[in-house]
C-alpha cells in the first residue's frame, strides 16, 4: 500500500537513494534538502530517474524551516541527515560538538515534536532514526560524532516503548562505513580548525579506514524494504559483517580494563 514518507537529509547518500527508489515504487515522498541548490538539484534527479518527489529545504539549524517540514503529517519519518565532524574528544571546538548535536539530534527532536503527535492521535505511524554503526561503538578521533549517535539510540529506543501503546513504531537504521562520501567529508571536517603544533592529542591519517568502503546500495536497498513495511527488526544494521563487529565490541565492553 502506497505511503506519504517524509525523508531528511536526502541530497545524496542514503537519503537520495532510498527516496528516488522509494517513488519509484509508487510511495508518495517528502524528501528534505539543506540548502536551495540542493533542492533544485535533487528535483533534477528525480525528473531524471523518472519519479515525483516533493522536495523541501530543511537546514535543522532553522526554526522555520523545521516548523514547515513539521507541518506534513506523514506515515513514515525517516530521520536521516546528519554531519560528521573528526577531531579527538579533548581538541575538538565546543562549537563543533554543538553544531553535531543540533543537527543529528535536537533538530530532529524538533520534528519529531512537530510529527509525531498526528501519529499518535491517529493511531499509526513509524520514525526511523539513522543512526550508525557509531550509535554501538566508538571510533577514535569521531568522539562527537559517536555520542550523536549514542543518543540517537538512547532516544529511540525510549521513543520505542513510550510510542507503542499508541500503535507508532519506532526503529534505527545502522550503517557502517559506506562510499557515500559522508565519511570522506568527516575525515576533512577537522582541517580548518586543527593546528598540530598545539594539538593536545595528534590526528591520525584516516587515509587506510577510508579504502574499502562498501557499496551505498546495500544500504538504501535495505531502508527500501523496511520503510514502508509494517514488519522487520527494530535496528537494520549493514554490511551484515558490522553487526559481529558491533556484537563484540557490545562484548569487549565487559571485559576490557579501564
Amino acid at each position: 500500500m502506497p505511503q506519504k514518507i517524509l525523508i531528511t537529509g536526502a541530497s545524496s547518500g542514503f537519503g537520495r537513494g532510498a527516496a528516488i527508489e522509494l517513488a519509484r515504487l509508487g510511495h508518495a515522498v517528502v524528501a528534505t534538502a539543506e540548502t536551495w541548490p540542493q533542492v533544485r538539484t535533487l528535483r533534477a534527479d528525480a525528473a531524471e530517474a523518472g519519479v515525483t518527489l516533493e522536495v523541501i529545504k530543511l537546514n535543522l539549524l532553522d526554526d522555520i524551516d523545521i516548523a514547515h517540514a513539521g507541518s506534513f503529517d506523514p506515515d513514515v519519518l525517516v530521520l536521516n541527515a546528519g554531519v560528521m565532524e573528526g577531531g579527538s574528544v579533548v581538541d575538538i571546538p565546543m562549537q563543533r560538538v554543538r553544531e553535531s548535536f543540533d543537527i543529528n539530534v535536537f533538530g530532529h527532536l524538533q520534528l519529531v515534536q512537530a510529527i509525531v503527535p498526528k501519529m499518535v492521535a491517529r493511531k499509526s505511524g513509524k520514525i526511523v532514526w539513522t543512526s550508525s554503526m557509531g550509535g554501538i561503538l566508538v571510533v577514535p578521533f569521531l568522539g562527537a560524532y559517536c555520542a550523536t549517535k549514542h543518543a540517537i539510540e538512547a532516544i529511540a529506543g525510549s521513543m520505542k516503548v513510550e510510542l507503542a501503546p499508541y500503535g507508532v513504531k519506532v526503529a534505527t537504521v545502522n550503517p557502517g562505513v559506506f562510499g557515500t562520501g559522508f565519511n570522506d567529508t568527516g575525515a576533512e571536517s577537522y582541517v580548518q580548525w586543527y593546528n598540530a603544533d598545539t594539538a593536545v592529542v595528534p590526528m591520525p591519517d584516516f587515509g587506510d579506514s577510508l579504502a574499502g568502503q562498501a557499496d551505498p546500495q546495500e544500504m538504501i536497498d535495505a531502508m527500501v524494504e523496511i520503510i514502508p513495511a509494517d514488519k522487520h527488526l527494530y535496528r537494520t544494521m549493514r554490511p551484515l559483517s558490522t553487526i559481529d563487529a558491533a556484537k563484540q565490541w557490545q562484548e569487549t565492553e565487559w571485559t576490557q580494563n579501564a
